[in-house]
């Protein structure tokens, strides 16, 4: 086999020159395809008042229930998802990702139940994937072959998900990660490096005309896993060079535009602008350090923007989302924070996405899920929005549509909690300061919720809502009585009178002392409900 060096295009796969010599047709309107323009951008209202958001993550890596990044994984011999593949379904030079594709059926996929069960858990908008890092589009596409209508499912799963939604009053989002699929699926294109079949090829190299008279025929194996830019070479001979050369190369290859494929770029163009169109979304995710693919992420961030304008007649309503924004860049778009929150009120809106386990199903060898509690979730979504940010939550979908018993319970806690408490979080604003108590966690940064420490009695958290104060106690204190230091008497942050102090989901009002060293509340001896207890404070 020719030896194919990182970077190296072959000539069957080199682009075709871009199909755009001119600047991409984009909507018209206040927006133009540069940072300068998109820092006119301001967080709709909506947003800000809805707080919580639930997500399906689901693709076609939920069929064999084993995590995160099944697609890539499958093809690096040695990790734990290539092994089971190996055992289940056969060595990927002969079973590959897009076979899982084929598995994929949703056929017990009741939307309007599982969207019920969002409802009453409490969230506002509704997140569906339109593609993954795998690059296959779970919606009807025109521009892409490799979509839920015409293999897997065959349904539209984005268009279904959002009128569902709808119907019960809530916004959608629409998260698209496909941008990474030019480095990200290069594994398909490697080798076992040791064993009875090293150097075998796996099924990246399969073409078009391979496909006549099996289900596959007439789809392009080549759109699907983008083609070989960075082939692992031939020579490496042991499962840990293997391994530290794809490390080296999704480390290199991350964020800018594939070399010598504009063919990709404007692909994800065409497909990406078709979603927006289409589907109209509330909201745009990309997965991605500020905006993917140079130009083209530009491109469709104004495009984004003025169509959405169009359809508001005149307001601008939407929202886009990506992470790591630069100083320069903040406030062209809602900041998110993957798995991760701020340590402060940040001055923008903002958003945590995070999910109760791995982002992709992961079938239990336990007898419960290692999943979030509803009382972590809870106490999650109380410090985000105290700090102006909004939650993402992602609850894992099954392949064949279903959310297990485990996600069923917790959906259920949020559910008993939020009639309560859901005055305190839905449509109000931060306070002067957050909240009470040590630092729970470190700087404002993907990735660093699994640092938090535990929640006490002594941790507080503040929203407000016209005049009305709402203090959240984190815990239960044992001594029946909680102490907020930043209400005492004369603080320059509360300085006039408080007239009566209620705790949401009891009845009546409480007794209070308010001097120089804080206000003092008496609690009922029996709590209201579980996790996160609300005070409503309202001033004289």
């Amino acid at each position: 086999m020719t030896k194919l060096l990182a970077g190296a295009v072959p000539a069957a796969w080199m682009s075709r020159a871009s199909a755009w010599q001119k600047p991409r047709p984009i909507a018209p309107g206040a927006f133009q395809p540069t940072w300068d323009s998109l820092k006119q951008y301001q967080a709709p209202e909506w947003f800000r008042d809805a707080k919580f958001g639930i997500w399906a993550h689901w693709t076609a890596q939920c069929v064999p229930e084993q995590g995160d990044w099944y697609a890539r994984n499958m093809y690096i011999q040695g990790s734990a998802q290539n092994k089971f593949h190996v055992a289940r379904y056969g060595h990927p030079s002969k079973f590959g990702f897009m076979e899982l594709d084929n598995l994929w059926k949703a056929e017990k996929w009741e939307p309007d139940a599982l969207m019920q069960l969002y409802v009453k858990a409490g969230a506002k908008y509704f997140f569906t994937l339109a593609n993954h890092h795998d690059n296959f589009d779970c919606y009807a596409s025109t521009h892409h072959a490799w979509n839920s209508v015409r293999v897997g499912p065959k349904k539209d799963i984005v268009g279904i998900w959002a009128a569902t939604a709808r119907k019960h009053g809530l916004r959608v989002g629409v998260s698209n990660h496909s941008a990474h699929a030019w480095h990200w699926f290069q594994t398909a294109y490697g080798y076992d490096p040791e064993g009875p079949l090293a150097g075998v090829r796996y099924d990246g190299f399969a073409t078009k005309e391979q496909g006549k008279g099996k289900w596959w025929e007439g789809l392009d194996p080549q759109q699907l896993y983008v083609g070989p830019s960075m082939v692992m070479p031939d020579g490496i001979t042991t499962i840990k060079a293997a391994q530290q050369w794809h490390d080296q190369h999704d480390r290199k290859w991350t964020e800018e535009p594939p070399p010598n494929n504009a063919a990709f770029v404007d692909n994800w163009f065409l497909r990406c602008q078709e979603l927006v169109d289409k589907y109209q979304p509330d909201v745009l995710y990309f997965d991605n350090t500020e905006l993917p693919l140079g130009q083209a992420g530009l491109d469709i961030a104004a495009h984004f923007y003025n169509a959405n304008m169009k359809n508001h007649g005149g307001r601008l309503e939407a929202v886009l989302n990506s992470k790591g924004l630069t100083p320069d860049h903040t406030g062209t778009m809602v900041l998110d924070i993957e798995r991760g929150r701020a340590d402060r009120i940040l001055p923008a809106a903002w958003q945590t996405d995070t999910c109760i386990g791995e982002w992709h199903y992961r079938r239990s060898l336990f007898e419960n899920h290692r999943y979030k509690t509803a009382d972590t979730v809870v106490k999650t979504l109380i410090d985000i929005v105290s700090k102006n940010g909004n939650l993402l939550l992602s609850i894992p979908v099954r392949a064949d549509g279903t959310i297990d018993d485990d996600e069923q319970k917790l959906l259920a806690g949020l559910a008993a909690w939020m009639p309560a408490n859901r005055e305190a979080i839905f449509g109000t604003r931060p306070f002067t300061v957050f909240g009470e108590g040590a630092p729970d966690v470190k700087g404002s940064a993907n990735f660093n919720e699994n640092a938090a420490r535990p929640y006490t009695a002594e941790d507080i958290r503040f929203t407000v809502k016209g005049r009305t104060l709402y203090a959240f106690a984190l815990a239960w204190p044992s001594a029946g009585k909680i102490a907020i230091k930043t209400l005492a008497k004369g603080s320059p942050g509360y300085p006039g009178e408080v007239a009566k102090v209620e705790l949401l989901g009891s009845k009546g009002a409480l007794t209070f002392v308010r001097d120089t060293s804080g206000l003092v509340v008496d609690l009922p001896e029996q709590k209201p409900h579980d996790y996160a207890y609300a005070l409503k404070i309202t001033p004289a």
